[in-house]
Protein backbone atom coordinates (compact mmCIF):
# COMPACT_ATOMS: atom_id res chain seq x y z
CA UNK A 1 0.00 0.00 0.00
CA UNK A 2 2.81 2.27 0.93
CA UNK A 3 4.57 1.90 -2.35
CA UNK A 4 1.19 2.29 -4.34
CA UNK A 5 0.83 5.88 -2.37
CA UNK A 6 4.64 6.77 -3.63
CA UNK A 7 4.30 5.94 -6.87
CA UNK A 8 0.72 8.17 -7.05
CA UNK A 9 2.32 10.80 -4.96
CA UNK A 10 4.99 10.55 -7.55
CA UNK A 11 2.96 10.45 -10.49
CA UNK A 12 1.29 13.94 -9.32
CA UNK A 13 4.57 15.67 -8.74
CA UNK A 14 6.39 13.72 -11.92
CA UNK A 15 3.36 15.28 -14.20
CA UNK A 16 2.54 18.62 -15.15
CA UNK A 17 -1.25 18.06 -13.31
CA UNK A 18 -0.02 18.52 -9.45
CA UNK A 19 2.10 22.05 -10.10
CA UNK A 20 -0.63 22.73 -12.06
CA UNK A 21 -2.85 22.61 -9.27
CA UNK A 22 -1.00 24.06 -7.24
CA UNK A 23 -0.12 27.37 -9.06
CA UNK A 24 -3.78 27.48 -9.83
CA UNK A 25 -4.84 27.30 -6.69
CA UNK A 26 -2.01 29.95 -5.50
CA UNK A 27 -2.93 32.11 -8.42
CA UNK A 28 -6.73 32.47 -7.92
CA UNK A 29 -6.61 32.89 -3.91
CA UNK A 30 -3.62 35.53 -4.43
CA UNK A 31 -5.45 37.22 -6.79
CA UNK A 32 -8.68 37.55 -5.44
CA UNK A 33 -7.07 38.65 -2.05
CA UNK A 34 -4.08 40.65 -3.24
CA UNK A 35 -5.03 42.50 -6.46
CA UNK A 36 -9.02 42.29 -7.85
CA UNK A 37 -10.68 45.28 -6.17
CA UNK A 38 -12.95 42.92 -4.74
CA UNK A 39 -14.59 42.97 -0.68
CA UNK A 40 -12.13 39.87 -0.92
CA UNK A 41 -8.97 42.04 -1.01
CA UNK A 42 -7.19 42.70 1.97
CA UNK A 43 -5.42 45.83 1.45
CA UNK A 44 -8.78 47.89 -0.01
CA UNK A 45 -10.57 45.85 2.98
CA UNK A 46 -8.59 47.68 5.66
CA UNK A 47 -9.15 44.89 7.69
CA UNK A 48 -6.84 41.97 8.88
CA UNK A 49 -8.92 39.12 7.31
CA UNK A 50 -8.59 36.23 5.86
CA UNK A 51 -11.71 35.40 5.62
CA UNK A 52 -12.14 35.99 1.73
CA UNK A 53 -9.55 32.65 1.36
CA UNK A 54 -12.08 30.72 2.96
CA UNK A 55 -14.50 31.91 0.90
CA UNK A 56 -12.92 31.49 -2.67
CA UNK A 57 -10.90 28.55 -1.74
CA UNK A 58 -13.84 26.13 -1.57
CA UNK A 59 -14.81 27.26 -5.02
CA UNK A 60 -11.49 26.84 -6.55
CA UNK A 61 -11.34 23.35 -5.13
CA UNK A 62 -14.64 22.26 -6.67
CA UNK A 63 -12.34 22.68 -9.88
CA UNK A 64 -9.14 21.84 -8.79
CA UNK A 65 -9.90 18.48 -6.93
CA UNK A 66 -11.89 17.17 -9.56
CA UNK A 67 -9.06 17.35 -12.28
CA UNK A 68 -6.36 16.16 -9.50
CA UNK A 69 -8.52 12.97 -9.01
CA UNK A 70 -9.87 12.21 -12.27
CA UNK A 71 -7.16 10.08 -13.57
CA UNK A 72 -6.92 8.07 -10.59
CA UNK A 73 -9.05 4.99 -11.67
CA UNK A 74 -9.96 6.11 -15.32
CA UNK A 75 -6.64 6.24 -16.75
CA UNK A 76 -6.06 2.61 -15.10
CA UNK A 77 -9.02 1.76 -17.07
CA UNK A 78 -8.50 2.98 -20.21
CA UNK A 79 -4.63 1.86 -20.50
CA UNK A 80 -5.74 -1.44 -19.01
CA UNK A 81 -3.45 -1.33 -16.25
CA UNK A 82 -6.44 -1.41 -13.55
CA UNK A 83 -6.75 -5.41 -13.64
CA UNK A 84 -2.87 -5.84 -13.22
CA UNK A 85 -3.16 -3.61 -10.30
CA UNK A 86 -5.84 -5.66 -8.77
CA UNK A 87 -3.56 -9.00 -8.75
CA UNK A 88 -0.87 -7.25 -6.70
CA UNK A 89 -0.95 -8.51 -3.08
CA UNK A 90 -3.63 -5.33 -1.80
CA UNK A 91 -7.19 -5.40 -1.42
CA UNK A 92 -9.36 -3.05 -3.37
CA UNK A 93 -9.62 -0.97 0.40
CA UNK A 94 -5.99 -0.79 0.08
CA UNK A 95 -5.71 0.58 -3.51
CA UNK A 96 -8.33 3.03 -2.81
CA UNK A 97 -6.75 4.27 0.39
CA UNK A 98 -3.82 5.01 -1.28
CA UNK A 99 -5.02 6.89 -3.80
CA UNK A 100 -7.09 8.84 -1.53
CA UNK A 101 -4.16 9.44 0.69
CA UNK A 102 -2.37 10.70 -2.00
CA UNK A 103 -4.69 13.17 -3.36
CA UNK A 104 -5.25 14.73 0.40
CA UNK A 105 -1.69 15.13 0.62
CA UNK A 106 -1.47 17.09 -2.44
CA UNK A 107 -4.48 18.99 -1.04
CA UNK A 108 -2.44 19.66 1.94
CA UNK A 109 0.81 20.69 -0.06
CA UNK A 110 -1.26 23.45 -2.12
CA UNK A 111 -2.78 24.87 1.45
CA UNK A 112 0.58 25.05 3.06
CA UNK A 113 1.68 28.18 0.94
CA UNK A 114 -1.39 29.77 1.60
CA UNK A 115 0.37 30.16 5.31
CA UNK A 116 2.71 33.11 3.65
CA UNK A 117 -1.22 34.96 3.62
CA UNK A 118 -1.62 34.71 7.52
CA UNK A 119 1.71 35.70 8.52
CA UNK A 120 1.61 38.99 5.62
CA UNK A 121 -1.87 39.35 7.13
CA UNK A 122 -0.72 38.95 10.63
CA UNK A 123 1.68 41.84 10.15
CA UNK A 124 -0.08 44.07 8.52
CA UNK A 125 -2.86 44.21 11.55
CA UNK A 126 -2.40 47.81 13.39
CA UNK A 127 -1.20 46.23 16.25
CA UNK A 128 0.77 43.13 14.27
CA UNK A 129 -1.75 40.16 15.23
CA UNK A 130 -4.24 42.00 15.63
CA UNK A 131 -6.69 39.30 14.16
CA UNK A 132 -9.12 36.51 14.79
CA UNK A 133 -6.59 33.03 14.98
CA UNK A 134 -8.67 30.96 16.16
CA UNK A 135 -11.70 31.37 13.29
CA UNK A 136 -8.41 31.25 10.73
CA UNK A 137 -6.74 27.92 12.26
CA UNK A 138 -10.66 26.26 12.31
CA UNK A 139 -11.08 27.66 8.76
CA UNK A 140 -7.80 25.69 7.84
CA UNK A 141 -9.37 22.76 9.23
CA UNK A 142 -12.32 23.01 7.50
CA UNK A 143 -10.67 23.66 4.29
CA UNK A 144 -8.55 20.19 4.74
CA UNK A 145 -11.53 18.70 5.57
CA UNK A 146 -14.18 19.69 3.15
CA UNK A 147 -10.74 19.36 0.87
CA UNK A 148 -10.70 15.58 1.75
CA UNK A 149 -14.14 15.10 1.13
CA UNK A 150 -13.85 16.23 -2.66
CA UNK A 151 -11.32 14.10 -3.37
CA UNK A 152 -13.08 10.87 -1.98
CA UNK A 153 -16.06 12.26 -3.99
CA UNK A 154 -13.63 12.44 -7.54
CA UNK A 155 -11.96 9.14 -6.42
CA UNK A 156 -15.36 7.44 -6.91
CA UNK A 157 -16.74 9.32 -9.91
CA UNK A 158 -12.79 8.03 -11.47
CA UNK A 159 -14.10 4.64 -10.60
CA UNK A 160 -17.08 4.64 -12.31
CA UNK A 161 -15.75 5.46 -16.02
CA UNK A 162 -13.12 5.08 -18.08
CA UNK A 163 -13.24 8.72 -19.30
CA UNK A 164 -11.34 11.35 -17.44
CA UNK A 165 -13.53 14.24 -18.42
CA UNK A 166 -16.66 12.42 -17.66
CA UNK A 167 -15.31 12.23 -14.19
CA UNK A 168 -14.14 15.39 -14.11
CA UNK A 169 -17.35 16.76 -14.28
CA UNK A 170 -19.34 14.80 -12.49
CA UNK A 171 -16.87 15.17 -9.77
CA UNK A 172 -17.18 18.94 -10.07
CA UNK A 173 -21.59 18.27 -10.31
CA UNK A 174 -21.47 16.06 -7.19
CA UNK A 175 -19.17 18.52 -5.08
CA UNK A 176 -21.61 21.16 -6.13
CA UNK A 177 -24.22 19.62 -5.38
CA UNK A 178 -23.36 18.58 -1.43
CA UNK A 179 -21.17 22.18 -1.06
CA UNK A 180 -23.89 24.42 -2.57
CA UNK A 181 -27.49 22.74 -2.97
CA UNK A 182 -28.31 22.15 0.07
CA UNK A 183 -28.31 25.69 0.91
CA UNK A 184 -29.72 27.00 -2.03
CA UNK A 185 -32.98 24.66 -1.12
CA UNK A 186 -32.96 26.13 2.57
CA UNK A 187 -32.55 29.85 1.04
CA UNK A 188 -35.39 29.44 -1.59
CA UNK A 189 -37.62 26.72 -1.38
CA UNK A 190 -37.99 25.29 2.56
CA UNK A 191 -37.53 27.44 5.60
CA UNK A 192 -37.95 26.37 9.16
CA UNK A 193 -36.87 23.69 11.22
CA UNK A 194 -37.05 21.50 8.07
CA UNK A 195 -35.24 23.86 6.00
CA UNK A 196 -32.18 24.01 9.18
CA UNK A 197 -32.31 20.09 9.00
CA UNK A 198 -31.64 20.07 4.94
CA UNK A 199 -29.22 22.95 5.71
CA UNK A 200 -27.41 20.69 7.99
CA UNK A 201 -27.22 18.01 5.01
CA UNK A 202 -24.84 19.64 2.97
CA UNK A 203 -20.80 20.29 3.26
CA UNK A 204 -21.40 23.99 3.48
CA UNK A 205 -22.56 24.22 6.74
CA UNK A 206 -20.29 21.87 8.82
CA UNK A 207 -17.39 24.23 7.03
CA UNK A 208 -18.84 27.38 7.90
CA UNK A 209 -19.19 26.17 11.15
CA UNK A 210 -15.34 25.17 11.88
CA UNK A 211 -14.37 28.47 10.39
CA UNK A 212 -16.15 30.13 13.09
CA UNK A 213 -12.99 28.75 15.41
CA UNK A 214 -14.97 26.25 17.31
CA UNK A 215 -14.26 22.29 16.23
CA UNK A 216 -17.28 20.43 16.98
CA UNK A 217 -17.22 16.83 17.10
CA UNK A 218 -19.99 16.51 14.86
CA UNK A 219 -18.93 18.89 12.18
CA UNK A 220 -15.86 16.08 12.29
CA UNK A 221 -17.94 13.00 12.41
CA UNK A 222 -20.21 14.63 9.50
CA UNK A 223 -16.83 15.28 6.93
CA UNK A 224 -15.82 11.71 8.01
CA UNK A 225 -19.24 10.24 7.26
CA UNK A 226 -19.14 11.48 3.83
CA UNK A 227 -15.25 10.62 2.71
CA UNK A 228 -16.32 7.08 4.13
CA UNK A 229 -19.58 7.23 1.97
CA UNK A 230 -17.74 8.01 -1.09
CA UNK A 231 -14.78 5.17 -0.48
CA UNK A 232 -17.04 2.82 0.09
CA UNK A 233 -18.79 3.57 -2.47
CA UNK A 234 -15.72 3.28 -4.77
CA UNK A 235 -15.11 -0.06 -3.51
CA UNK A 236 -18.25 -0.66 -4.24
CA UNK A 237 -17.60 0.42 -8.01
CA UNK A 238 -14.35 -1.73 -8.25
CA UNK A 239 -15.91 -4.68 -6.99
CA UNK A 240 -19.00 -4.71 -9.59
CA UNK A 241 -16.11 -5.31 -12.24
CA UNK A 242 -16.39 -9.06 -10.98
CA UNK A 243 -19.77 -9.74 -11.34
Amino acid sequence: MLTLFKKEINGFLNSLIGYIVMIVFLLMTGLFLWVFPLEFNVLDFGFASLDGLFVIAPFVFLFLIPAITMRSFADEKKSGTLELLMTQPLTDLQVILAKYAAGVVLVMISLLPTLVYYFSVYHLGLPPGNLDSGSIWGSYIGLFFLGASFVAIGIFTSSITDNQIVSFILAVFISFILYMGFEFVYSFLVSGKIGLIIQSLGLNAHYSSMSRGVIDTRDLIYFISVTAIFILLTKLSLESRKW
